[in-house]
């Protein structure tokens, strides 16, 4: 069985060439299937002007819509172009945005958005977060996003308590999955695991954050316990790249990289 991996494509769906695509029974993305350009620029510019001490630009709730809309759009367009040529799993990034959190946002904005989970299962896709499933005899394991505590005091500090305890409670729960999981053939995560392929660098960043390591600790841990044959992850797009940790190869896809395995 040829399993295709695909990093973070982020609204692009011309990332694999169409011979691959042809080569694959099964295609795996690591989250962020949407285009999130318009919520970057806005992001990294608040982060320039709080350099200047300057107070940050505020969104309309038009804007908000438009920002949700072409991460949502771009997503399925994605989708509508590679299911054409395999079967289509993939987890949530921290682009996608579950039922409730849309829900939520909706009435937060006052004006009406679409629900991604229910898009993505009306076109046959596997929504595989936090989840355990077989292709053929290969086991995979699949993770959500989430804020790890060990990011949370790395780069915020222990300033937000309500922040703080959610990125405990996060943790505690993927670190209880991921033992559910035990040992397994792939697991598909966000992020890498800490300490490898996870280095941040760019120039809109805090000085104080280049360099460091934005991994998973949970995962780390995990990895370390379990070996499972193959780890796939993108999120820290400058961490692209391929390492091995004990019996664990580890594939940091990047945005839009890509790897087609043979499982036999």
């Amino acid at each position: 069985m040829n399993i295709l991996f695909i990093g973070d494509p982020h609204g692009n769906k011309k990332c694999v060439p169409v011979h691959v695509l042809r080569e694959s029974d099964l295609i795996i993305f690591t989250g962020d299937l949407g285009n999130a350009d318009m919520a970057r620029k806005y992001f990294f510019k608040n982060i320039e002007r709080k350099k200047k001490g300057l107070s940050p630009i505020i969104l309309s709730a038009r804007d908000k819509k438009r920002i949700f809309m072409q991460s949502y759009t771009s997503s399925l367009e994605v989708i509508d172009y590679l299911r054409k040529f395999a079967p289509v799993y993939t987890i949530y990034g921290n682009v996608e945005s579950t039922n409730s959190e849309t829900r939520e946002y909706s009435r937060e904005i006052g004006m009406p958005l679409p629900f991604l989970a229910d898009s993505l299962k009306k076109r046959g896709v596997s929504i595989i977060n936090n989840k355990l499933v077989r292709a053929g005899k290969v086991r995979i394991g699949g993770l959500q996003y989430f804020t790890d505590i060990s990011w949370i005091k790395t780069f915020k500090g222990n300033k937000d308590r309500k922040i703080t305890m959610e990125a405990k409670k996060e943790s505690k729960a993927k670190s209880k999955t991921l033992r559910a999981f035990g040992k397994i053939d792939v697991l598909v995560c966000h992020q890498p695991p800490y300490g490898i392929l996870d280095k941040i660098y760019g120039r809109h960043l805090p000085k104080s954050w280049i360099g460091k390591h934005a991994g998973s600790k949970v995962i780390r841990e995990y990895v370390n316990k379990y070996q499972p044959e193959y780890v796939i992850c993108g999120h820290i797009h400058e961490g692209k790249g391929a390492v091995k940790s004990g019996r664990t190869k580890i594939y940091n896809l990047g945005s839009c990289g890509y790897k087609l395995i043979l499982f036999r």
